[in-house]
């Protein structure tokens, strides 16, 4: 089985259109999966922007807004920009981090999609994310301290600066076990066929 790690922000608008489908996707084409939360501001920052491209060209921004409206009606998917955006999302990245040990961090990361580009909320407010930990069944105040440990604060900046090393500068992007980068929604479906034929690959290699 072929493998691919899908890195994310739950800040970026173009992750929530793949974080809806990747799933199916990836078990269509037969490769593991596995979610990757990441700080894409602080690579922004790093590259000398002080916000979203989005924000600092416009007319990236606007036609950003009318593609999203266009993709997410063709997949069936509500979009609501929040009045915000980006979000700050660090607070919740740090949730998905302790919620994917868990076991419940791709439903945790989903819902805080929907959310905020579903519904236009702020996944920024803390009283939003504790209303969806809550939801989820889990402890709203056990998960926040877990989640806010100076030892998961380094984790997520130790996470970032993995995707910083692999050359990732947008999210989503995708990255396959052989080290191949893709990025952007638009590209999924190349980067999980790569990803299969990389291990059927790897596997004749390994034949007597």
């Amino acid at each position: 089985m072929g493998k691919i790690d899908f890195w994310y922000d739950l800040a970026s608008s173009y992750s929530y259109l793949a974080a809806m489908r990747i799933e199916a996707a990836a078990a269509k084409a037969d490769v593991e999966l596995r979610w990757r939360p990441f700080l894409l501001g602080a690579i922004f920052k790093a590259q000398g922007w002080d916000d979203s491209p989005f924000n600092l060209f416009p007319a990236k921004g606007r036609y950003m807004l009318r593609d999203l409206e266009r993709v997410c009606a063709a997949a069936g998917l509500p979009f609501c920009l929040p009045a915000t955006f980006p979000q700050r999302s660090i607070t919740a990245l740090r949730i998905a981090l302790i919620a994917l040990d868990a076991g419940w961090g791709v439903e945790f990361s989903k819902r805080a999609f929907e959310l905020e580009f579903g519904e236009g909320r702020d996944i920024g407010d803390r009283i939003v994310l504790e209303r969806l930990v809550f939801d989820l069944g889990r402890s709203p105040e056990s998960v926040l301290a877990s989640a806010e440990t100076p030892q998961n604060k380094e984790r997520l900046k130790r996470e970032t600066g993995t995707a910083q090393a692999l050359g990732i500068f947008g999210a989503p992007t995708f990255v396959t076990s052989d080290g191949e980068l893709f990025w952007g929604n638009d590209r999924m479906e190349m980067a999980l066929e790569w990803a299969r034929r990389a291990q059927c690959h790897a596997s004749d290699n390994q034949m007597p």
